[in-house]
């Protein structure tokens, strides 16, 4: 490895607490920098499936996650001085308030010394917007908070009240305004996936429009990212044919989970079963989390598929169903309304959905293959009639402990795995 620093101009956007504005102000950003003529990667703070898909539309390149803990500082290093190598601004989006939890969003900004723009939401507020401001730039030494950006603003003289209040060390860096129209839509486990949102350029193009009319065109200094060295991935599964299902029912797969398949030398089939694909010619095969819970009739009427996955798992084929994947991969399962379907009929047992979490926060879990990190965050209460394989932990001590069940080569859990964690383990889990 050659000891070289690669340098960029980058921002990580946080704010004081969740629903702030972090996503739309970091999709603006990015989309209305993308019109400028600029190379733009984000990247997204912990584990998280649908802000990155709305990030992805919005920088036009693929957003990976940043996680001190889930991936560990030499893959989160490796993957901020590629980026840098490539790109003219980088964007970090944080997690929850700037300070909270175990590995928070200042721990990664500081560990790597990235400059924090501070989102606030400015809607109920004048003055003591530079408050808050300063209180974030001050609370914890050695932390650089570049500068502050509004969200819901009421009118143009509003956003100069919020501006003329920030602390001359602070940079002003733009605002949105308090607009329906530029909201992103949301339903239980976060924003609806941009996949589904016919209209997502359209809105990104108006979230850039909006931050054009107070934006500081201004790039923060370049920060330098030393190279890195990420975890070698066997290249073992070369010939192996891996059917992945991805459609709206199983749309939750990390880039960085593909990308290592590939490396390891795996060839990706991707199938639809909502569209009704038969489960393509393979030698492993995944079911991605994901919302089976919104197309709980297509699904159950998809009986070739059934028979094809009840197949593979006799044949003692490779099969890893992760959280979505489990609960389709269960005999039933029921939506929110209470209707029960049957689904595929793998692992015993039955869940049904649920108005209140069931499961939330990061686990890392001990299989005959490896040690593996990842998450859980689902709204599903599952009744299942096996034993576990073994149960995951949770490295801040929360209550969420999952359960991965196995029969044969088939491998369930509610744990969304991140397969970069350790790659020797996850190309022992698909070989066949």
């Amino acid at each position: 490895m050659t000891d070289t620093n690669t340098s960029c101009p980058a921002l990580l956007i946080s704010a004081p607490a969740s629903g702030q504005g972090k996503t739309s102000v970091t999709a603006a950003l990015a989309r209305w920098h993308v019109r400028q003529g600029r190379r733009v990667r984000v990247f997204k703070t912990g584990p998280d499936f649908l802000d990155p898909m709305v990030l992805e539309r919005a920088s036009g390149a693929p957003v990976y996650q940043l996680d001190l803990w889930m991936n560990g500082e030499d893959d989160v290093r490796a993957r901020l001085h590629e980026a840098a190598g490539e790109a003219d601004l980088i964007l970090v989006e944080g997690v929850m308030g700037l300070f909270d939890g175990g590995q928070s969003s200042a721990d990664l900004a500081q560990r790597f010394d990235v400059p924090v723009l501070a989102v606030i939401d400015g809607s109920a507020m004048a003055q003591t917007f530079g408050a808050l401001a300063l209180g974030l730039a001050s609370y914890r030494d050695g932390l650089r908070v570049h500068g502050v950006a509004a969200n819901r603003v009421g009118s143009a003289y509003h956003a100069q009240l919020l501006a003329g209040s920030v602390p001359p060390h602070l940079h002003w860096l733009g605002a949105l305004p308090r607009d329906a129209s530029l909201a992103l839509p949301e339903r239980h486990l976060g924003l609806v996936a941009a996949g589904e949102l016919s209209d997502i350029d359209a809105r990104l193009d108006a979230l850039a429009d909006a931050w054009a009319t107070h934006a500081t065109a201004e790039l923060p200094a370049p920060v330098g990212f030393p190279a890195a060295s990420r975890a070698p991935v066997p290249r073992t599964l070369q010939g192996c044919r891996i059917a992945v299902a991805r459609d709206a029912a199983f749309c939750f797969l990390y880039p960085a989970n593909l990308d290592l398949l590939r490396e390891a030398g795996a060839e990706l089939r991707f199938f639809s079963p909502l569209a009704g694909d038969a489960l393509p010619a393979c030698d492993a095969a995944w079911l991605p989390g994901g919302y089976p819970e919104l197309h709980l009739q297509a699904l159950a009427a998809h009986d070739a598929l059934r028979h094809a996955l009840h197949d593979h798992v006799t044949a003692r084929r490779p099969l890893l169903a992760e959280c979505g994947g489990m609960l389709y991969a269960l005999d039933s399962l029921a939506g929110i309304d209470g209707a029960v379907f049957p689904m595929a009929g793998l692992l015993r047992g039955s869940a049904a959905m649920q108005a209140r979490l069931g499961g939330l926060g990061m686990q890392s879990v001990v299989l005959p293959e490896g040690e593996l990190r990842g998450h859980t965050f689902h709204y599903a209460l599952a009744q299942i009639g096996e034993s576990p394989l073994a149960m995951a932990s949770n490295p801040d001590g929360g209550p969420s402990k999952e359960g991965v069940y196995r029969r044969e080569r088939f491998t369930a859990s509610f744990m969304h795995l991140y397969f970069p964690s350790n790659p020797a383990a996850i190309v022992a889990l698909f070989r066949p």
